[in-house]
């Protein structure tokens, strides 16, 4: 038995009262709207006020900040898994490619939350995280074969897909309603420049580390205001 077994003899986890899950599912609710409306700096606090609870019952549904994400994005993370895997399948490598970049934006474009998660990570929303991972091994594999047609510039790194989904997030925020298409200029332009043959070479991407670092915004864990 591992640490992690039940005993034979233990009670069975018991599921939550049907009004718990009420709130849980009322907290979940309402933070898909606050966050698709304000982006993941909305705080804990604003949550509740739209789920309608208190904060106390709010912490005790989720602790941290990055639990409620998890049970948010959860499957807005497997549709952008979905995405790469549709990119992966499609028998052209560079239109492929494409496909992914465009429909990546277009998520973060149809929700601020979203377009703040591809930017932000939560080392203890593991679920998203692993999400997150696998999503990453598929885009490397699709970087690979589209260089591999020509189409891609040899340069083109990895990271430059997480530095299209902060300009693409950039975009968003600064344009909101007032220009709600103008990501698409912005992401046709990026796209054009990625294509070969490229007419000049690139600064050096950023370390991964440094990548990562910059990923991991402050504040995320304990905003309650």
């Amino acid at each position: 038995m591992t640490p992690g077994d039940q005993h034979p003899d233990a009670p069975a986890a018991q599921p939550l009262r049907s009004d718990a899950e009420r709130n849980r599912e009322r907290i979940i609710a309402a933070a898909r709207t606050v966050f698709a409306r304000d982006g993941l700096n909305a705080s804990m606090a604003s949550v509740a006020r739209e789920a309608g609870v208190g904060i106390a019952t709010m912490f005790r549904r989720f602790p941290t900040k990055a639990e409620l994400v998890d049970a948010v994005f959860i499957d807005r993370m497997d549709a952008y898994f979905e995405a790469v895997a549709i990119a992966l399948d499609n028998p052209d490598p560079w239109h492929g490619f494409v496909g992914y970049v465009e429909t990546a934006c277009s998520m973060q474009a149809a929700d601020y939350g979203f377009a703040d998660l591809l930017t932000t990570t939560f080392p203890s929303a593991k679920a998203l995280e692993r999400r997150r991972n696998e999503a990453y091994e598929g885009m490397v594999e699709l970087i690979g074969r589209a260089k591999a047609t020509g189409r891609l510039r040899e340069d083109f790194d990895p990271s430059d897909l997480v530095l299209v989904h902060m300009a693409n997030a950039g975009v968003v925020n600064a344009t909101g309603a007032a220009a709600p298409d103008a990501w698409r200029r912005v992401v046709a332009l990026l796209i054009q420049s990625f294509e070969a043959p490229a007419h000049g070479p690139l600064p050096a991407s950023p370390e991964h580390e440094a990548l990562y670092q910059a990923m991991l915004r402050p504040g995320p864990q304990g905003d309650v205001t």
